[in-house]
């Protein structure tokens, strides 16, 4: 299930100096790939970042949205040079940011594929073989790797 929502060009590394750059860039690169504006991606994101904040701690943010207009899900995987501010829920600054834009009408699919995504974020193993990683090709790998599964 992961393995299709990241082929190689949706995990990146990136210099960005705060939680509204990431969020912009996030919804910039997104908007191509599911064919939606760079702005309802942003409203979207920035609606749901008001609810309550999507870093679940341990320098892991999960910013996710579901949209009416899109027909299948979309991913991007980040990891920052330079963790950030986050507001997340243990104070700790962010550095990993999965991004998952849903179907509106797709609830279940999303909650799995946060469920799955948490999953993995939440083992040190693989959390520390991302951080390590010398550049995407092993991040991606170190991210999907079934044996981590």
């Amino acid at each position: 299930m992961l393995q299709d929502l990241f082929p190689p060009d949706h995990v990146l590394l990136a210099r960005l100096p705060s939680q509204n750059a990431v969020l912009r860039e996030l919804a910039a690169r997104s908007a191509v790939g599911v064919g939606l504006t760079h702005s309802e991606i942003s409203h979207a994101l920035a609606q749901r970042e008001a609810f309550g904040t999507t870093g679940i701690g341990h320098g892991i943010a999960i910013p996710h949205a579901r949209l009416r207009a899109i027909i299948r899900p979309f991913a991007l995987f980040v990891r920052l040079d330079k963790p950030i501010d986050w507001r997340a829920i243990d104070g700790q600054p962010v550095d990993l940011i999965f991004l998952l834009l849903s179907p509106e009408g797709d609830a279940g699919q999303h909650l799995q594929t946060l469920a799955a995504v948490t999953r993995r974020l939440r083992d040190r193993k693989i959390v520390d073989g991302i951080r390590s990683a010398h550049d995407v090709t092993e991040m991606r790998h170190r991210l999907l790797d079934s044996q981590n599964q």
